[in-house]
């Protein structure tokens, strides 16, 4: 039998989740609309223009994240907006707002699919379950003396401002919903702990939560003097802000990029392995995780693994196969102080060049002197004598060699704690 990863049975589980609301949806809705007509045809229309729309207007987000600020933003509007034109009560369902949603979001997402393009499931499943969230707590629980929101917004002698916190909130209460589920897939998907993870995305969603909660609450309170125009009106605004978010994310990966283009001038002068930087980096990657590592953190831990040994292109003569762990500790220092200053010259990397010129320090200075040794590089010096050790080598009887000669030096040369990180992060395939 084969044995499911975490991240499977989560996105496993998001799936089949997502599918029963929308049947749920559906269903419901279809009862209801042999009774009642449907509410608001050229509402529910123009809204599922906009969700579509912002669907197809996804961007990747640094951190191998997706969004579709325009959909959600729109999604939100429609979960709450309580009045159509001309004062008429906007008689819709919160099962009607998930079905519709649903509706609009496949739709947009469907000239990804046909690219070729990959599309998460759990990305859109979790945004599909903030909507309705938001769509039950404004419409069908009662919150206020025994009324739902949704009446509250229609009473005339509720302060309009007092409505509005009331979207805010309700919004704001389906965004930490959407992180909640999200981190718990990325947990899963990057075998890390989930209060980071949780941590690292509502610090990630903080910048878009206010935008896309008072544009969906804008456009919900601008249904009654505006009509179905207030959709585009509003959306506007967040158009040109998903304009310079996209390139805020382009600008990062171009980055990122660059140091991966850089940390191959060893490889290509002949100084180290093919591969060794990006093997270092991977196995660090995971590590960092592993250990409950913040994700910025994890970048200065890749960028620090990726040029770890940018130093070696000062010394006369290559080090035989740039194993540095092999190489004198006098020999290891230098290589890694060259390599720190020669990062620091970017004026940006100062973090990282602390990180590589820390990471030939023994873990017996942490231990006997106490000495403030960073997490990151006691992770590279780990995971750079593995590699230099095993190499691109597949042979097990290899792998376990390396692990028990790291094992020697346990306590004094490498941090027990990450080492242990090693073996568990090797028994998942990561090399």
């Amino acid at each position: 039998m084969t044995r499911r990863t975490p991240a499977v049975a989560v996105e496993r589980v998001l799936a089949l989740a997502g599918a029963a609301l929308v049947l749920l949806a559906v269903a419901v809705t279809a009862h209801a609309w042999r009774e009642v007509p449907l509410p608001g045809p050229l509402l529910v229309g123009a809204f599922i223009a906009a969700i579509a729309t912002g669907e197809l207007l996804r961007i990747d987000l640094p951190g191998s994240r997706e969004s579709a600020p325009i959909a959600t933003a729109a999604a939100f509007a429609f979960a709450i907006t309580s009045e159509a034109q001309r004062g008429e009560p906007a008689d819709i369902s919160a099962a009607l707002v998930v079905a519709t949603t649903a509706f609009a979001m496949g739709f947009g997402v469907a000239p990804h699919l046909m690219r070729g393009r990959l599309v998460r499931v759990s990305d859109l499943t979790t945004r599909l379950f903030s909507v309705a969230v938001a769509a039950v707590l404004f419409r069908e629980v009662p919150l206020a003396e025994g009324r739902t929101l949704v009446q509250v917004a229609l009473d005339t002698t509720v302060p309009r401002w007092l409505v509005a916190v009331a979207m805010l909130l309700v919004t704001l209460v389906a965004l930490l919903v959407e992180a909640v589920l999200a981190a718990a897939a990325r947990a899963a998907r990057d075998h890390a702990r989930f209060p980071r993870v949780l941590s690292d995305e509502l610090r990630a969603a903080s910048g878009l939560a206010t935008a896309l909660s008072t544009t969906g609450a804008l456009i919900a309170l601008a249904e009654r003097p505006l009509g179905v125009i207030a959709i585009p009106l509003f959306l506007f605004p967040l158009v040109l802000t998903q304009f310079a978010v996209r390139r805020y994310a382009s600008v990062r990966a171009t980055y990122r990029q660059t140091i991966r283009s850089l940390s191959r001038l060893t490889e290509l002068a002949g100084y180290t392995e093919h591969g060794h930087a990006l093997r270092v980096a991977t196995v660090s990657l995971a590590m960092g995780r592993d250990l409950g590592m913040s994700e910025r953190d994890a970048v200065d831990l890749e960028y620090a693994a990726l040029l770890h040994d940018i130093g070696q292109v000062a010394l006369r003569e290559p080090i035989p196969g740039g194993a540095t762990v092999m190489a004198a500790p006098a020999d290891q220092r230098r290589i890694a102080n060259d390599g720190a200053e020669i990062v620091r010259q970017t004026g940006v990397l100062d973090k990282v060049a602390r990180i590589m010129e820390a990471q030939t320090t023994p873990f017996r200075q942490v231990r006997e002197f106490g000495e403030d040794l960073p997490l990151a590089s006691r992770i590279i010096k780990v995971v750079n004598a593995f590699d230099d050790l095993v190499g691109d080598s597949p042979a097990p009887s290899r792998r376990d060699a390396a692990v028990e000669r790291i094992h020697l030096g346990l306590g004094y040369e490498y941090d027990p704690r990450v080492v242990d990180s090693l073996t568990r992060v090797l028994g998942r395939g990561v090399h």
